[in-house]
């Protein structure tokens, strides 16, 4: 039998023999492939799977026996899933088949209780949608998923997935009210093997499925279904496989479909009027007669939005200041090179990367009076409070406790902090549209559609307000029609020209070890090798496969390489 080590570094199989005793105490029998084992190697025992059975060892070889047997493991299915994963994602099966592996040890799948069919009610656009191979379906900010959950459990046991475990766990209990059995990822791993409903995050999309009827993806568009970690795998792309090889329909649902979905399967949508109401009253306020200088982070009618109510203030730059000039001689200030510019941290002046700092004085003139041309949700916190007269809570990505002001300002992170508001306003959004990023448009879009559901419909009046010199792009023209296709359309014929994703192929790849990985890659005819910019290359073609095969064969050198696939942030 065949067996891969839990060895990352190895990424190799060894072959062992079934004890003979086994075989009387019936252990061996129950070895299939998938099957979790120890087996002994290089004078220590490690974990692993079996990947094959009744293998012919070489002739002359002495095989060692397996040491343990450990529980079930992947299916089959799955471990096909891991060898071709690796391969996408330019990684080791071992990082795979560990998602697709219960956190505890499994002696058998948990028993299925018979089934009640899932009530049907009304033909809507989800039935539509599972009639087809594969659907994006685009749904109003606010919507659930409990519609298109219980459309594809009709079908029999369904991969759901959604962003992240907390809306994994409603998800979950509005199925089981309804009847439907669920397995939440990953710790009802047994219930899933036994055959379920499975709801999760990401990981969720490695769960044994015996039975899988249909795959359901909520809020495909969201940035959260790709593992950050190395390999970079995205969850939406595996269920898409997972979907084709078994023959099942996927249907990916989403207020704001990415350019990968809309490739990747038929666009269906509400009415029109319909998804409009959806959305919340837009407000834009135009600041292009605003002295940038002098007009501060508000605008003069901002006042009469966040009066009463819950306001949200949205302001994604952290710190006190992000661009600082000497009030005495009016030069920007910025690294010793002139390069960047330095940001104001507590009492001293530090670069974007932290290489360097100075004490808050202007290299230029020695005056040690500077002015904020671009604030930081800091220092416009304090400026907030003096505004309205009251406490104002800031919550960023490293703050742990909920906001309970009636003014919350902060950076994206506010908008997964707080459930409802009255008002949402965007303090520069200027930032977004025009940072440096190729989908930045698209980011862009999908946060207003957060904002959007924490808001809800048209009909509570509830205002979306964003600051603005572009009030015219096509991502504030798409808010205030309630119409996302304004910015798929723009961005199709942005990236088409240019070959950047979906129409052409990304890698990127950085660490200590990426000069030397580099120099040992051998690009194919079609691929080109772009860096080293801030210590990170990009290799670029027309399709992944030339790009995904050269790095297969492409050895790994002793430091760290972090090599990313069709990366989100470039």
């Amino acid at each position: 039998m065949r067996v891969l080590p839990d060895v990352p570094a190895i990424d190799k199989e060894f072959d062992y023999l079934i004890p003979s005793a086994w075989e009387a105490d019936g252990r061996g029998p129950r070895i299939t492939i998938g099957s979790m084992v120890r087996v002994p190697l290089a004078g220590r025992r490690v974990a692993g799977w079996v990947t094959a059975v009744d293998v012919e060892p070489n002739p002359g070889v002495s095989l060692a026996p397996l040491a343990k047997l450990s529980g079930i493991g992947p299916t089959p299915e799955l471990i096909g899933l891991a060898e071709w994963a690796a391969w996408r994602w330019a990684g080791r099966r071992v990082a795979f088949l560990r998602s697709a592996s219960p956190d505890r040890m499994v002696a058998a799948p948990a028993k299925a209780p018979p089934r009640d069919p899932v009530p049907s009610g009304p033909r809507d656009v989800f039935d539509q949608a599972f009639e087809l191979e594969s659907a994006v379906v685009r749904v109003p900010p606010a919507d659930d998923g409990v519609a298109v959950s219980l459309a594809a459990c009709r079908l029999g046991d369904a991969l759901i997935l959604v962003p992240d475990a907390t809306r994994a766990r409603r998800l979950a209990l509005a199925l089981r009210r309804a009847g439907v059995r669920t397995a939440l990822a990953p710790d009802d791993w047994a219930v899933a093997a036994g055959g379920a409903t499975v709801i999760g995050a990401r990981t969720a999309a490695w769960m044994p499925m015996p039975e899988l009827a249909a795959v359901v993806i909520i809020d495909e568009h969201d940035e959260r279904f790709k593992d950050e970690r190395t390999p970079a795998w995205h969850a939406r792309d595996f269920a898409l496989e997972r979907a084709r090889r078994r023959g099942v329909p996927v249907v990916m649902v989403t207020p704001t479909p990415s350019l990968e979905a809309l490739r990747a399967g038929r666009l269906l949508r509400l009415e029109r009027s319909v998804e409009r109401d959806a959305w919340p009253f837009v407000e834009v306020l135009d600041r292009r007669d605003d002295d940038p200088a002098k007009a501060g982070p508000f605008a003069e009618r901002l006042n009469s939005y966040i009066g009463s109510g819950r306001v949200v203030c949205v302001l994604n730059r952290k710190g006190r200041a992000r661009l600082l000039a000497c009030a005495q001689c009016g030069e920007l200030v910025r690294t010793e090179d002139g390069g960047r510019p330095m940001v104001l941290l507590d009492d001293h002046l530090e670069s974007p990367d932290g290489s360097e700092q100075r004490p808050v004085v202007c290299a230029h003139c020695g005056s040690t009076t500077l002015k904020n041309l671009r604030v930081g949700v800091d220092r416009a916190r304090e400026e907030l409070e003096a505004f309205v007269g009251e406490r104002v809570d800031e919550v960023t990505a490293d703050s742990s406790d909920r906001p309970t002001s009636r003014v919350v300002i902060g950076t994206e992170a506010v908008l997964h902090r707080v459930d409802d508001a009255d008002v949402v306003v965007f303090l520069d959004f200027d930032q977004e549209l025009l940072a440096l990023r190729q989908r930045a448009a698209e980011q862009a879009m999908t946060m207003l559609a957060r904002a959007a559901r924490i808001l809800g419909e048209r009909r509570s009046g509830a205002r979306l307000v964003i600051q603005t010199r572009q009030p015219d792009h096509e991502v504030i023209q798409a808010a205030l029609r309630g119409d996302p296709s304004l910015v798929a359309v723009a961005e199709r014929d942005r990236r088409q020209p240019l070959r950047l994703p979906p129409y052409g192929a990304q890698v990127a790849v950085s660490g200590a070890g990426g000069r030397a990985f580099i120099d040992a890659f051998v690009a194919p005819p079609g691929v080109q090798v772009r860096g080293p910019l801030d210590g990170r290359w990009l290799l670029r073609a027309d399709s992944l496969a030339p790009i995904l095969d050269a790095l297969a064969e492409t050895p790994r050198p002793p430091a760290r390489v972090r090599v990313e696939v069709d990366p989100l942030r470039v």
